[in-house]
């Protein structure tokens, strides 16, 4: 059966990335046998420049018809001054909810020809290859939140006279916490066979019974090794020794910090993909950028991130692990071959552009 796919360029160097991600997918069906069609839609600030919405309802049903959607870029400054409800980043939260993507996966893998690049020392960090799995539709992001104005509030001991108070709620049901928990014990099995879950138990109501859910389902999996960290520790122990880590699972909001910092020691969050997954198998695909306007339309952007995102596209919801190796294994040949777009590129190396770097990919794939 013919897979399905949506396609979303989205915003700023979305559509150049997504143009380089499409050429290997043109590559991997005309070379490599793979069934395969697919369609474009609107989504975020290019949405509202032709809706006046971030996330049209004809974009959502596309999406939620498809096998997967591979997603490029949202946002920009010239959408800043919009109401909170119709700015570009309000589509992606949309789309999240309306999928039901609850289960964000994204690598932080160092490749070897780029251990220099990292912040840390090569020895720390060479080999890099943890997976995050960051709870995505629940937590902080998605509980009550309001900002009132009261006559007195208290602060420890001190009564403070009138003030605008705002709370978000941070809320998780265990049903949550297990299909995560799930999803990051499943993942471990075809990796290393470990599992570190983060939370804040020490303090947080929600973090005890995330830790207390985690150890439940853990016992399904008595091959995978299970430990917990404190967040700030966690994090401490991402950039101390980053090595000692396989798979991590944790909430909406941790993981969003703790990601960006996997992301970071990898040297360029131009490299690395995510997928953002369902219960279905269903999957948006994306690289962790942002749409990086001050780059948009120079032809100068790493498109790898969003040619790996197809990667994990075709890993997980195509069952098509084959090519995605085949993706892999051409990107480490274009570095292994010396091409750097600026973002990877060390002092003095030679540069090549967005387009140049998906042709290398193309060619790459045999």
């Amino acid at each position: 059966m013919t897979a399905k796919l949506l396609i979303l360029p989205g915003d700023g160097i979305g559509p150049e990335i997504v143009r380089e991600a499409e050429k290997v997918l043109v590559a991997l069906r005309d070379r490599h046998g793979l069934d395969v069609a697919w369609e474009h839609g609107l989504i975020g600030g290019a949405a509202y420049d032709a809706h006046g919405e971030p996330l049209p309802a004809v974009t959502l049903e596309k999406a939620k018809a498809a096998d997967a959607v591979l997603f490029g870029a949202i946002g920009g400054p010239q959408y800043d001054t919009l109401p909170k409800a119709l700015r570009p980043e309000r589509g992606l939260l949309a789309i999240r909810a309306g999928m039901g993507l609850y289960a964000n996966l994204r690598p932080a893998i160092l490749y070897p020809q780029l251990a220099d690049a990292s912040s840390l020392k090569p020895e720390l960090v060479a080999g890099l290859d943890v997976l995050i799995v960051r709870e995505l539709t629940g937590g902080i992001y998605f509980g009550r939140r309001e900002t009132r104005t009261v006559e007195s509030h208290r602060v420890g001991d001190t009564v403070v006279p009138k003030a605008v108070v705002s709370s978000d709620v941070e809320e998780y049901s265990d049903f949550e916490i297990e299909r995560i928990a799930r999803t990051a014990f499943e993942a471990a099995r075809l990796r290393s066979k470990k599992v570190c879950s983060v939370d804040k138990a020490n303090v947080l109501e929600s973090s005890q019974l995330w830790r207390e859910t985690v150890i439940r389902v853990g016992q399904d999996y008595p091959d995978v090794e299970l430990s917990h960290l404190y967040v700030d520790n966690a994090a401490m122990q991402l950039v101390r020794a980053p090595k000692q880590f396989d798979v991590i699972v944790t909430g909406n909001l941790f993981g969003d910090i703790l990601s960006d910092i996997a992301a970071q020691l990898t040297g360029s969050i131009g490299m690395l993909p995510s997928a953002s997954m369902n219960a279905a198998g269903q999957g948006l695909f994306e690289p962790i950028h942002g749409s990086a306007p001050d780059i948009a339309g120079k032809g100068v952007a790493n498109p790898l991130a969003t040619i790996l995102s197809l990667g994990m596209l075709l890993r997980y919801s195509l069952k098509r692990g084959d090519l995605a190796d085949k993706i892999s294994a051409a990107v480490q040949h274009v570095l292994a071959s010396g091409l750097r777009t600026g973002d990877i590129a060390a002092p003095g190396e030679a540069k090549v552009g967005t387009v140049a770097m998906g042709d290398a990919v193309v060619a790459a794939l045999g």
